[in-house]
């Protein structure tokens, strides 16, 4: 590992390590609130905002609330990634939660949390006394590996202009904001595109909410036991639902039929916020979060495995009911008829509908449909190195009337690997396909733009 030392009087610092990558994340222009299908809901207490970097793709969301609210965590999965969590473990009545922050980039992406809270201190929201200092806390997913072909990563600016573009009562759905490179079904290889997802339900004056980043190990569940979403194994049954897939294991984990590692991709993570107006003890609000994140075992399956960071906050804006320390440490009923235990049930249902609205349209392989093969010199204009990012590369060859590509760099490109050229199948001018298990496309865009997989989740490589 690489060390520092001290030498002479100044102490100058002397490291060995290797050069670094240089990196233009700088340069990269922030996408807010952007999706077509949205959750809509009068709640002007809680405002949301969302930003991308379609060059990841990767993004953020940020919940703000009106005023400093009361906030708890669960944390079940096995590789968890948060900020601020442990001072809301303390059970401190006093409300304390300016902002929750999810965010993509793994461990890098926790720049985004505390970004939120200079911004709001920069924006004379918050200032530096105690009880005035922004409190804001989050969580990550993992969206690098495999299923990406660079290290784009959401930052402070990122953050900030998703904080700063947050507006009432509207929530994207699918592949945005933190959610907009996540996978589901790791765990037996479906490598599901997923994505964010919400829900909302006011009973009388009550409101709940429930917001969720799915990016699980296990498969999304309806509530017929069916997968929602997934690549399936050419030798699964078609009839197979989550439960016999749980019930195939060990033998029903075949990650790749067709040798890829795209569907290898196993680091995983779900974050999950449930928010009700509804005043609550720092007692009640936890056993809330419990019930909340123990019900997502319904609908992920598997659910808070070793590979999963799963995390859940809940939030209670205390805008209607009466003082919940006048109700005692463990009250029953919070007023209406309505218990904790039925608050509890109403949010899970509600979590159960906003995973399941988390799932976008699965891409799906187009087979080859070209009337004629392209002819010599239409390919030869394809051939050349497309650097994706420093460290994956493809080498586009043609070889007679047929075209081939190889990972060069460090890492493979999905189906596309580095030990032997992989031959591309045309289906359209300028596109072509690599038959398998998952879908994978690749376009030629002018004479320099290699794109591979076109459209929502497309990564783009630059001719060098």
């Amino acid at each position: 590992m690489p060390m520092a030392r001290a030498d002479g009087p100044l102490q100058k610092q002397v490291v060995d390590a290797a050069p670094r990558r240089p990196s233009a994340i700088q340069d990269l222009k922030p996408v807010t609130n952007a999706g077509e299908k949205v959750l809509e809901f009068d709640w002007p207490m809680l405002e949301i905002g969302t930003g991308e970097y379609e060059e990841g793709p990767t993004g953020v969301t940020v919940f703000r609330f009106g005023k400093k609210v009361l906030g708890v965590v669960d944390v079940r999965g096995g590789a968890p990634g948060t900020l601020n969590t442990d001072y809301l473990r303390l059970g401190y009545e006093r409300p304390s939660v300016d902002a929750v922050v999810f965010s993509g980039g793994s461990t890098y992406g926790l720049e985004c949390a505390p970004s939120v809270a200079t911004a709001m201190k920069d924006d004379n929201i918050r200032d530096g006394f105690w009880r005035n200092m922004a409190g804001v806390v989050g969580a990550i997913v993992y969206d690098f590996g495999e299923r990406r072909l660079n290290d784009v990563y959401p930052d402070k600016k990122l953050a900030q202009a998703a904080l700063r573009a947050a507006r009432p009562g509207k929530f994207p759905l699918g592949a945005h904001g933190a959610g907009r490179f996540t996978r589901s079904g790791g765990f037996f290889g479906c490598a599901a595109y997923s994505g964010q997802g919400g829900a909302f339900r006011q009973i009388g004056k009550i409101k709940v909410a429930a917001f969720v980043v799915v990016n699980s190990g296990g498969v999304v569940t309806d509530r017929d036991g069916e997968i929602v979403a997934g690549y399936r194994d050419p030798t699964w049954p078609q009839s197979w639902r989550a439960a016999d897939l749980l019930a195939s294991v060990p033998t029903g984990r075949k990650f790749a039929s067709s040798g890829t590692p795209e569907g290898g991709d196993n680091m995983n993570t779900t974050i999950s916020l449930v928010v009700t107006n509804l005043k609550l003890a720092n007692a009640e609000l936890q056993r809330l979060a419990v019930q909340v994140h123990m019900s997502m075992g319904r609908a992920l399956q598997p659910f808070a495995t070793v590979d999963d960071g799963d995390v859940l906050y809940a939030v209670s804006t205390g805008e209607v009911g009466d003082d919940p320390m006048a109700r005692g440490t463990f009250p029953f009923d919070l007023g209406g008829g309505l218990s904790i235990g039925d608050l509890s049930v109403i949010a899970s249902e509600l979590m159960w509908d906003a995973i399941l609205a988390s799932v976008p349209e699965q891409p799906q392989a187009v087979g080859p449909a070209l009337n004629g093969q392209p002819q010599a010199k239409e390919l030869e204009a394809f051939a050349g190195s497309y650097e994706f990012s420093p460290f994956v590369t493809l080498q586009i060859c043609r070889k007679d009337d047929r075209l081939f590509a190889l990972a060069t760099g460090e890492r493979p490109a999905y189906a596309i690997g580095k030990q032997k050229p992989v031959e591309l199948e045309p289906i359209a001018a300028g596109q072509f396909m690599v038959p398998g298990r998952y879908p994978l496309t690749l376009k030629f865009e002018g004479p320099d733009r290699l794109i591979v997989n076109p459209g929502h989740w497309q990564q783009i490589g630059r001719r060098s």
